[in-house]
């Protein structure tokens, strides 16, 4: 609760910090930019779901999808995804998106709310007579699959950084190969975003790459990442084959373990339950560390 509450304090301080204030519409703002059109889209999403959730008294699952949808959809990634280009479409988005999760979270945490409610601008009522977000919007489908698209993109991009080791501050060029036009077209839209949340330094077209490179693939495109000059490929492939080997034994020997019915049948619980755990643990970690191997080219 506490961090969830963090998280949401230092999502209203940085909206104040670039001019957004309380949204002076119930319904949603036109928008032209698909970031802005996605958090649309994924906030009408969210009050359907919950909305879905409170007829059938799921509780559980009216405050998971409001808790996801906070904590990954909007402090995570439309802020992250706006930082820098918050022009008066985006200030008139953000503001609105706002305030139907300030309604939609006042039962679950009524106190932080209705502060953050206050704090946010000049209202016409408390937050607890707040008219309730409507629901009958169609989602917009397509600026949703152009952001979950981008969201994949980076975060894999991002995942490859750190399994090979790449220096944090190290800007890659990029090279997309067999990308569909339509991957081109939100490259082309999202080329500002991908260059900033994904370190890139240059994005082209082609297939032939010179030296060690790491993989991506993302739907029908792969995404070539060289790493000739950035770091040392043949120990990093050393590492990661001499990793894989550890995870893989430690993995087979637990395996082994819990296949024997003799441990299983006979040790106590918590110690079969605790070999279980460590065997997916191990497993998880030998398919990691396969991956990034195989990423390297």
């Amino acid at each position: 609760y506490r961090n969830f509450a963090t998280k949401l304090w230092n999502a209203a301080r940085f909206l104040q910090s670039n001019g957004v204030t309380a949204s002076t519409t119930h319904e949603a703002p036109h928008a032209e930019a698909p970031v802005n059109r996605w958090i649309i889209a994924e906030t009408i999403a969210t009050v359907q779901a919950i909305d879905s959730a409170m007829t059938e008294l799921r509780f559980d699952a009216a405050a998971n999808a409001i808790y996801h949808f906070v904590w990954d959809q909007f402090c995570d990634w439309y802020i992250e995804l706006t930082k820098g280009s918050m022009d008066e479409e985006t200030r008139a988005v953000a503001g609105w998106a706002f305030d139907q999760i300030l309604v939609m979270l006042h039962p679950f945490m009524p106190f932080i709310t209705e502060e953050l409610w206050n704090l946010t601008g000049e209202r016409e009522s408390e937050l607890i007579v707040a008219r309730w977000p409507q629901a009958l919007y169609a989602v917009d489908a397509q600026a949703q699959a152009e952001i979950d698209w981008l969201i994949r993109l980076i975060s894999a991009m991002r995942t490859a950084r750190t399994e090979l080791n790449v220096p944090p501050g190290a800007k890659l060029r990029v090279i997309a190969r067999d990308a569909s036009e339509d991957t081109r077209r939100r490259i082309d839209r999202q080329g500002a975003a991908l260059a900033r949340l994904g370190r890139v330094e240059s994005l082209s077209f082609g297939d032939a790459v010179e030296g060690g490179a790491a993989q991506v693939v993302v739907d029908e495109a792969t995404f070539i990442l060289p790493l000739e000059g950035v770091i040392d490929i043949g120990a990093e492939q050393a590492r990661l084959a001499k990793a894989l080997a550890s995870a893989e034994k430690e993995r087979d020997s637990l395996s082994g373990r819990l296949s024997n019915p003799s441990f299983v049948e006979k040790a106590k619980p918590e110690a079969v339950a605790k070999a279980r755990e460590d065997h997916a643990e191990k497993a998880a970690e030998a398919e990691r560390l396969k991956a990034a191997l195989d990423r390297l080219a």
